[in-house]
């Protein structure tokens, strides 16, 4: 990739994919060369006292980089895109000048569900009243989820990653509605366009120990003609921690592409 910043990005993902040798506090194996490992048994989902889903842990969720929200390479079934005509322009002219001037290569906020599609690791910390999201990557985050049975603010400011009010579907799923965007961010690197009317409702669920089932659910009338849906899985990694990072060090390489500062 051309920017210093998504070069950093698919360094990660390669580190992700490289397996242990590159993973955060990896130990090296004590079983001899072609030796075959033995498959360990799924560890059951965690549970807080009231039997609802523990999404913690001592440990964090280390996604992959998920380029295009609709890709079958990304994510678990490819999805057929229903554009406005002005959606649809701008995702064209996005792809014909090679995302050049995506806000995330800027250091920018990347926005929800992109956010959860960056190939850096995030934890979810679960209090009473709300569910607080620590995101590693990017600008460097955190996210509110107030869970306290507040409804959504009849005029939100508007922001970068919105207001976003969650609730329990069931003990197994955990709903966050997010409204009251500002309408700069893309959904993805491909550059899925967004607008201030856009409306994403994530469903998160962990089925086994290791694993996060992330659905989001998009809604936007100004760029799709009705809403759509897709999923991916997180893997958990339980020896790892956030570590600092700043994406705006050194990054130099988007200026000489000629691109212009996102108003």
């Amino acid at each position: 990739m051309k920017h210093t910043f998504l070069f950093t990005a698919a360094w990660a993902v390669a580190c992700l994919a490289a397996g242990p040798a590159f993973s955060q506090g990896s130990a090296p194996s004590g079983a001899p060369k072609g030796a075959a490992k033995a498959e360990e048994p799924a560890k059951l989902t965690p549970r807080l006292p009231d039997g609802r889903v523990d999404f913690g842990g001592k440990g964090v969720w280390a996604p992959i980089w998920v380029l295009d929200w609709a890709d079958k390479k990304y994510v678990e079934q490819p999805v057929e895109v229903p554009f406005t005509a002005k959606g649809l322009e701008l995702y064209k002219q996005r792809r014909a000048n090679d995302s050049k001037d995506d806000p995330e290569g800027y250091c920018l906020p990347p926005g929800v569900p992109r956010y959860t599609g960056t190939p850096y690791p995030f934890q979810l910390i679960q209090l009473p009243d709300r569910v607080v999201i620590l995101y590693e990557g990017a600008s460097h985050m955190y996210r509110q989820v107030f869970m306290d049975g507040r409804k959504h603010s009849k005029d939100p400011n508007p922001t970068w990653l919105g207001e976003s009010i969650g609730y329990w579907q069931d003990k197994d799923t955990l709903v966050v509605d997010t409204i009251g965007f500002n309408g700069r961010t893309w959904l993805d690197y491909v550059g899925h366009p967004s607008s201030d009317q856009l409306h994403v409702v994530e469903k998160l669920r962990r089925p086994d120990y290791m694993t996060l089932e992330y659905e989001a659910t998009i809604e936007d009338p100004v760029m799709y003609t009705k809403p759509w849906t897709t999923n991916f899985q997180v893997k958990f990694r339980p020896a790892w921690d956030l570590l600092e990072y700043v994406c705006l060090e050194n990054n130099k390489d988007l200026m000489h592409l000629g691109t212009k500062e996102p108003k």
